[in-house]
């Protein structure tokens, strides 16, 4: 018989109740999808529920259910489903499930989900008794279950199985409580990048950022393909299906608004050509003048590789790194060295060459170059890599074409700054996201506020901060990953292997992301914020899914986010705006 409240009162989420003789009738009289099992311990941190015959539970289900103290008050449990199991009771053996279905054994078909506690309200961490009645948790329920109801600037994550926003708290990414974001998964499966971009779009566009939004920057290096250089072009694979997946989440599905496109020089090409394929128009060349590259001190972005900083040549690096930093301009960005204006990097490998390796060989090196008195094999081996750089970076570091300096990165042109460096070899990828990382932390050290925000989305983290190796670039990650919340500079990392990248990377990371996983790399510590359940899941989610885990749950959430409305490879660009009088706002011409 359900009970009747004869007196209580109410005092925000506490409740305290004269009389409550059965609990199976919620505050919303909601009918319960089943009840806490009482063969199986219960305890704050999991229990099970059997399941009601004529309702289902299924993994990533929000439930919620009470419990009345003896002094009255009643407390709100909340939880979400990670198992779901279904056995036969009344068999013994396994060959028994033929004789039920002949009908000759009788069993019962039962159903059990395993849940795990998100939320008490108030916090009284006591588990749920046997029989309790469990109701499906929807509306503001479903916000307390998961702690929405909490978070007061909600940043649209992408949504639920059943198609429910899933937000993320702004104060966790931007430094306000923590910062920075890093997504793990397979490469070509995850859409590690495609949620990244997802996550900026949402920030930009949800209002989340307020006022700040107009002048938060994005800087995103484009390591693979061309895909990220049509963020700025409608996607015309998008169908009104796709779209209407936008609304749940107050978002229009639109491309971004104000993108700008950076790409190397084509090599050998005295204009400076971007080396792009599949764009052509709104994209601009960028490189550094042979001044830049001297006085800012770029030489040690060369050595970047692995294996360099365990080589004695690093002495000779620094060296002469602090010579050419005292190299006169010679005007137009090249610098002078005793006389010999040097335009190209050729010929700056060359003027280093003839100051290491004197051209008699009894004559001693010039130790201001060398640092100190080093055998001529560290000397040989410094002068190696430089040439062998010179390949890959001439058409980067250069000073003979007119008005060089204007090619210079700018980082605040743009809302979004896109920086292609796909098809660069590995050491000319290292050199630009090094010297790009320092010049985006230096611009916002020296500004000494945290707002507007610089985000910064970098993929294969684990090729620019390795776990078992020292770099230049290693040690600018290192600052935006510890320093960065303070400085308002928010890193948005992704890798396939987070068991590769430093540690302080990621673990400086407030949200963490996982899209499909290997199995091997889904065993690791790394993952360790995963129950069992979810890691093996993680290893066959399909493209689109991920699991977000933030600090105000206890449980990661498997999110889905919609189809991009923005352009993600040349195929679904949608192009009419690309004329040759086109404009600058890529809207140009559409309707």
């Amino acid at each position: 018989m359900p009970g009747v409240i004869l007196a209580g009162e109410c005092h925000g989420a506490v409740v305290r109740c004269s009389v409550m003789s059965d609990m199976s009738a919620g505050p919303e009289l909601k009918t319960p999808v089943g009840r806490v099992i009482g063969i199986e311990d219960a305890t704050p941190l999991e229990f099970w529920v059997a399941v009601d015959p004529a309702h289902t539970l299924q993994l990533d289900d929000v439930v919620a259910l009470d419990r009345v103290l003896p002094d009255g008050l009643v407390v709100k449990m909340f939880g979400l489903v990670t198992q779901v199991r279904a056995r036969h009771e009344g068999a013994r053996f396994q060959s028994d499930v033929f004789l039920i279905a002949e009908g000759i054994l009788p069993a019962e078909v039962s159903e059990a989900a395993l849940i795990q506690p998100t939320r008490f309200e108030p916090e009284v961490l006591l588990p749920p008794l046997p029989g309790a009645p469990v109701r499906l948790a929807t509306d503001d329920e479903r916000d307390t279950a998961l702690s929405f109801d909490e978070v007061e600037r909600r940043l649209p994550a992408g949504l639920s199985r059943n198609d429910e926003p899933v937000f993320l708290d702004l104060d966790f990414v931007d430094g306000t409580k923590g910062a920075h974001i890093n997504i793990s998964g397979i490469s070509g499966v995850a859409t590690k990048t495609s949620y990244a971009t997802f996550l900026l779009y949402s920030m930009f566009t949800s209002g989340v950022l307020g006022a700040e939004a107009a002048n938060t920057k994005a800087l995103i290096f484009n390591v693979k393909g061309e895909d990220l250089l049509f963020l700025d072009h409608p996607n015309s694979q998008l169908d009104a299906e796709s779209a209407a997946r936008y609304g749940p989440l107050g978002l229009e599905p639109a491309p971004f608004r104000d993108v700008g496109i950076l790409a190397p020089p084509r090599k050998g090409d005295p204009n400076a050509t971007p080396a792009t394929g599949s764009r052509t128009l709104g994209v601009e060349p960028f490189f550094w003048t042979i001044e830049q590259f001297c006085h800012q001190q770029l030489l040690p972005f060369l050595f970047a590789d692995a294996e360099d900083e365990r080589q004695q040549y690093t002495i000779v690096v620094q060296s002469v790194t602090a010579q050419l930093a005292q190299l006169p301009a010679a005007g137009d960005g090249a610098v002078s060295l005793e006389g010999r204006v040097i335009r190209t990097f050729a010929d700056l490998v060359e003027a280093i060459e003839e100051k290491l390796i004197p051209e008699d060989p009894d004559e001693p090196a010039d130790q201001k170059w060398t640092g100190r008195a080093v055998g001529g094999g560290t000397i040989n081996a410094f002068v190696r890599r430089m040439a062998s750089a010179r390949r890959h970076i001439e058409q980067l570091v250069r000073a003979d074409i007119g008005n060089a300096a204007q090619h210079a990165l700018d980082l605040d042109a743009h809302q979004v700054t896109v920086v292609d460096i796909h098809s660069l070899h590995d050491r000319a990828k290292r050199f630009v996201v090094g010297v790009v990382l320092r010049q985006a932390f230096d611009a916002k050290e020296a500004s000494g506020i945290a707002k507007p925000l610089q985000l910064v989305v970098l993929d294969e983290l684990n090729k620019y901060a390795p776990r078992d190796s020292s770099s230049p670039i290693k040690e600018i990650l290192l600052d935006v990953a510890e320093r960065g919340r303070s400085l308002g500079i928010i890193l948005i990392g992704a890798q396939q292997t987070a068991s590769e990248v430093e540690r302080r990377v990621v673990s400086n990371s407030a949200i963490r992301i996982v899209g499909r996983l290997d199995a091997a790399e889904a065993r690791r510590d790394e993952y360790g914020f995963l129950p069992t359940v979810q890691r093996q899941r993680s290893t066959i989610l399909k493209p689109g899914s991920m699991y977000v885990a933030q600090p105000r749950l206890p449980v990661p959430l498997l999110v889905e986010f919609p189809f991009p409305s923005w352009a993600t490879r040349s195929a679904e660009a949608d192009r009419s705006a690309d004329t040759d009088d086109a404009t600058d706002d890529p809207f140009a011409g559409l309707t």
